[in-house]
């Protein structure tokens, strides 16, 4: 169990790092913490997800709570029939996006509110490393119910008039094959599937589209049946990466860009997004009426952030995208159905819509090992004495022409970098600059 509990979630190697007895005394510790009566308790489709999903149902049942079992069930739908269904919190196995021999647990309590490392489970981690026996019985009741029509509907509640656009999706054999049709099935559009059965072997390629390698497929497809727009899921459902119609990447801070200032067009106030995200981001949110709202990284902290300022929605590099109306939680099936109705009304392919916001150099996010990351920090502070430097994430560098944002890995070695400049020479004096002293890239 060494090093499971992160952040922002539960994760590690099954059965090297969590089992199906760890599971039972995490299913009871968030029962205890939440104080729960009710919970519900869903799962992905990796190998081990189906034995840890029943040992920490049976653990929550041994605290007294009640449990709703919905399933097999993307991240989004389980935060779903958490908010729905009024319960006092729940569960997801998931290891999101991380290869086959990996598991773990999303929490949240009532509301689908997070639970992370500052805000209870620190507290779950306790109980569980406790060690104190659990009580020999399971006293609290288990419903199973099939929520999937139910949150299908609650997605296309979010979908407008959508054109029949041809569609390219790969859900990565993750959890999207198993949410996506019953929604895609009521749109107009025609889909090239792409490993859409949920398989936790992981058959075809991991299930994180933030790899160039793994995103490959659904831009060679895009090219191949000449597609309006390509989708690819990870593996719990929970973030998606877009390409256009030429089968180019696109930022997922331009999409939260265009969904802001789409929004904008009928409400106007706060818009969240991380601080790795372009200034094209809070600038088109303030071209269109609305308030940027700058934010570290994480779903824990964007989703609190969108709770304390009223946020309608947020966005995060990574692909996480948060939407007030579901809870302030992440869904990538909302985010494909709110990208085909702003496609549909723009009337123009993809990549002439985005031209405006392509007007920036940036880096992408590059990895580089040191030995001391918080000296590493510090140096790199230093070296920028005329710079206007923050600390909300590591460490933000910004000129009026180039910023950069160095964060540290919670759980390696490792420090993240983050450049954008305004121009390509600009780039390359700037990334010079911070390599020297950040070394060569992993």
């Amino acid at each position: 169990m060494a090093g499971a509990f992160k952040a922002y979630d539960i994760r590690g190697v099954y059965p090297k790092d969590l089992d199906e007895e760890t599971a039972r005394r995490i299913g009871f510790a968030i029962a205890r913490s939440l104080g729960a009566r009710r919970l519900v308790a869903g799962r992905d489709m990796r190998l081990s997800a189906p034995s840890m999903h029943a040992a920490a149902v049976e653990g929550a049942r041994r605290a007294g709570a009640d449990v709703i079992d919905i399933g097999l069930a993307s991240t989004p739908m389980t935060y779903f029939a958490i908010g729905s269904l009024g319960t006092d919190g729940g569960f997801q196995v998931t290891a999101s996006h991380n290869p086959p021999e990996y598991v773990g647990f999303k929490v949240c309590r009532r509301d689908a509110v997070p639970v992370g490392g500052e805000s209870g489970l620190a507290g779950i981690e306790a109980e569980v490393r406790s060690g104190r026996p659990l009580p020999p019985a399971a006293t609290g009741r288990v419903e199973s119910r099939d929520v999937l029509g139910d949150f299908a509907r609650h997605v296309l509640r979010f979908a407008g008039e959508v054109r029949p656009f041809r569609v390219v999706i790969d859900a990565g054999n993750g959890m999207g094959g198993y949410t996506l049709p019953p929604i895609l099935e009521q749109l107009p559009v025609r889909v090239t599937r792409l490993f859409f059965e949920p398989d936790g072997s992981f058959p075809n390629h991991e299930a994180d589209p933030l790899k160039d390698e793994n995103l490959a497929p659904v831009q060679e497809a895009v090219r191949r049946e000449r597609a309006d727009l390509g989708v690819a899921f990870d593996g719990d459902a929970d973030r998606c990466i877009f390409v256009d119609e030429q089968g180019g990447r696109v930022g997922c801070d331009l999409i939260t860009a265009l969904i802001a200032r789409d929004l904008l067009r009928t409400w106007k106030g706060p818009i969240v997004y991380d601080l790795r995200s372009s200034r094209v981001v809070p600038e088109t949110i303030r071209e269109s009426g609305g308030t940027p709202v700058r934010e570290r990284v994480g779903h824990a902290f964007i989703k609190a952030t969108m709770r304390r300022t009223g946020s309608r929605f947020g966005g995060e590099l990574s692909g996480h995208f948060y939407f007030g109306d579901n809870w302030t939680c992440d869904s990538g099936e909302i985010a494909l159905v709110r990208m085909l109705t702003l496609l549909s009304a723009e009337g123009r392919p993809f990549s002439e819509v985005l031209r405006p916001l392509r007007r920036t150099v940036t880096s992408g996010e590059l990895n580089f090992r040191v030995a001391d990351k918080d000296a590493k920090l510090e140096e790199l502070a230093a070296a920028f004495p005329d710079a206007e430097v923050d600390r909300l994430d590591g460490i933000t560098v910004q000129y009026p022409d180039w910023w950069c944002n160095v964060r540290p890995s919670n759980t390696e070695p490792v420090l993240r970098l983050n450049l954008e400049a305004s121009d390509r020479a600009t780039f390359d004096r700037a990334r010079a600059r911070v390599l020297a002293m950040l070394g060569r890239p992993l």
